[in-house]
């Protein structure tokens, strides 16, 4: 009667429930979450008014988005906005995470950089090459850039997505605006444009739709493939102990039932 290999999965998160802070305008984090999850982990969505990428962390609408999330009892809360760990580095994430945990009812609230971070060092990966979305400025690429040296990695790459249509464009195209990128695209950018010396590839931003290229990339590439939403579910399946195997989204996820993850 309660074996529940005798029913369908009907979305309850008996495994785990992992919760998400993301930008009110952005539906990208909580669909790949979903389409990610493994049978027993359930995702629930707080939403946070958006007003600037800059200051998208400050107070009082992230503060106010995580305590309404903590009210459902989670194992973790993501907040799916790489910019922000960008901007603030790995000081300022901590900072905020205290605040936010303040918030949360001591939920571990986590965040994009830490998960990438982590994800680069349990596949053993030093030189990188970080490819961001169109809509990215140059000065928030750069602090990308920055993150991720100071934390010890070598930037053998890094550039936003320039296309148009499914060919790649020259350096000189107008980016895109904040839309939809799709997975046709994504691939032909990064086998175009991913240097044999970087040893893997980190496609960052959280409105960046881009799993759904993580398996040809990396069966082509022979490198690991890793985005902003993927290292961050992968973190967030980490913190809550949940070792259920994820299919087809990364080798990141091998990770959860070794030593090294």
């Amino acid at each position: 009667m309660f074996d529940r290999k005798s029913w369908q999965p009907d979305g309850l998160g008996y495994r785990a429930r992992i919760g998400l802070l993301t930008p009110n305008n952005d539906a990208v984090p909580e669909s790949e979450f979903w389409t990610m999850a493994p049978e027993g982990v359930s995702v629930h969505v707080s939403r946070v008014l958006l007003v600037d990428t800059r200051t998208f962390g400050d107070p009082p609408h992230p503060d106010d988005a995580t305590a309404l999330l903590a009210a459902l009892p989670m194992q973790a809360i993501v907040f799916t906005f790489t910019t922000t760990s960008y901007v603030l580095g790995p000081d300022g994430e901590q900072a905020l995470k205290a605040r936010l945990e303040k918030r949360s009812s001591g939920i571990p609230v986590l965040f994009v950089g830490p998960a990438a971070v982590a994800a680069f060092r349990a596949l053993n990966v030093r030189r990188i090459a970080l490819i961001h979305p169109p809509w990215f400025t140059d000065d928030e690429q750069q602090l990308g850039v920055a993150y991720f040296r100071n934390q010890g990695f070598d930037v053998v790459y890094a550039n936003q997505m320039r296309l148009r249509g499914f060919a790649v464009a020259k350096p000189t195209d107008p980016l895109r605006k904040f839309t939809e990128v799709y997975p046709a695209e994504i691939y032909a950018f990064a086998r175009t444009e991913v240097p044999a010396a970087a040893e893997a590839v980190f496609f960052g931003g959280n409105g960046f739709r881009a799993i759904g290229a993580i398996a040809a990339l990396e069966e082509d590439l022979g490198r690991p493939v890793l985005t902003g939403n993927q290292v961050a579910f992968w973190y967030a399946l980490r913190q809550a102990g949940v070792h259920q195997p994820v299919d087809g989204y990364g080798r990141v996820f091998r990770t959860l039932n070794s030593d090294g993850g």
